[in-house]
């Protein structure tokens, strides 16, 4: 073999199998409700703090503590989508829960998803993207204590 020709050879096979090497990220719009229904969800998350998504009703706002942003990753490997996202949702909402309990508010409100700090806001939905080895999900929103 020729002195050169295998770095060449490695070189030129490796950019062959560099389109397969691309990361997926894949955009998923995800129910709310089915994620907070979860066993996981329901077992961690606390029952006395309410999270209240988009522009949905709540209770009158008696004090704000600040609005905050959570960004929440997760192994995704052997996982599907659907499975790896509501792991990283329950991830994403505990720390919200975490800055609610420290903040000595009792919610979050106006809860968004906030994905490389893009908003989306819905009632029903939250945006996660998913790929091969992991999965995301942001969030932003008002904590706040609500009147009883």
């Amino acid at each position: 073999m020729r002195k050169g020709f295998l770095p060449l050879a490695l070189v030129l096979s490796g950019l062959m199998f560099a389109g397969a090497a691309e990361a997926r990220d894949t955009t998923h719009m995800l129910s709310i409700q089915d994620a907070m229904a979860a066993p996981d969800a329901k077992a961690k998350l606390d029952p006395a703090i309410t999270f209240s998504f988009a522009d949905a009703p709540h209770a009158k706002v008696l004090r704000r503590h600040g609005n905050y942003t959570t960004n929440k990753k997760t192994n995704a490997f052997g996982k599907s989508d659907q499975r790896a996202c509501e792991w990283v949702m329950l991830s994403a909402l505990i720390s919200l829960q975490d800055r609610v309990k420290a903040e000595g508010g009792n919610a979050v409100i106006n809860i968004e998803s906030y994905y490389q700090q893009q908003p989306m806001t819905s009632r029903t939905e939250y945006e996660c993207h998913a790929g091969a080895i992991m999965a995301g999900v942001a969030l932003r929103g008002d904590v706040v204590t609500l009147a009883k």
